[in-house]
């Protein structure tokens, strides 16, 4: 499984010869100008929610590669309607895809389109794959249901927000990660707007004092599990 980081929200993964995009918000943010969306290939597209910075690019992206959109039940539907394919989920259903199985997890946020209109309940996303398997938490305050997560899954890496005033921070990421049974991390929705700047070096040395990993990587940057 093949990570890649798009900056914000936004990742590219890699899974038994698919692609799979979540959250594409990049030509809205200047810090990813270097990402051409054009040649960002897709499957299926991830969306956790409904706020801008998490489905801007996803029509001009699907359009070109006819990816499925995978979301809540309101926010497929609203892509449906206007003729993209689309898979829709809610809270706590599992579908069994041809890269592995995905479950849509409760997340605590809020979630609306850009008009306002209602966007569904937002969630986060549980990928099974053949070999690994990963955590998506979405936009998200640190809850009590994520330890149901580690009672059904082994994770390999959780990816958890940590710019904080829209999501929770760093120190809520640590007893996430307890939460998860998850000491590898992923962190990501930090840096893009000044309210969720971070301090990086900070950040990883208060996850290393607990004994866990927390990877912060350069939009265009992978990993690989």
């Amino acid at each position: 499984m093949k990570i890649t980081f798009y900056g914000h929200a936004c990742l590219g993964i890699e899974i038994s010869g698919k692609h799979l995009l979540v959250d594409p918000f990049i030509t809205g943010n200047p810090k990813a100008a270097h990402i051409d969306i054009n040649t960002l290939q897709a499957d299926y597209i991830l969306l956790t929610h409904a706020h801008s910075d998490h489905i801007l690019d996803v029509e001009a992206i699907a359009k070109r590669t006819n990816a499925v959109i995978v979301s809540n039940y309101e926010i497929a539907s609203h892509f449906g309607n206007k003729g993209f394919s689309y898979h829709p989920m809610n809270h706590g259903g599992s579908w069994k895809f041809d890269f592995g199985t995905v479950k849509y997890v409760i997340a605590l946020h809020t979630s609306s389109f850009p008009d306002g209109s209602y966007g569904g309940q937002p969630g986060g996303f549980v990928i099974e794959g053949e070999h690994k398997n990963i955590y998506i938490a979405g936009d998200t305050a640190l809850t009590m249901d994520m330890k149901l997560i580690s009672m059904r899954t082994k994770l390999d890496l959780a990816i958890l927000p940590i710019g904080s005033n829209f999501t929770m921070d760093v120190e809520d990421a640590i007893i996430a990660s307890d939460f998860l049974e998850c000491d590898k991390v992923l962190g990501y929705h930090f840096d893009t707007f000044g309210y969720i700047e971070i301090n990086h070096e900070e950040s990883i040395r208060k996850f290393f004092n607990k004994g866990k990993d927390l990877m912060l990587l350069e939009i265009g940057a992978s990993i690989d599990l």
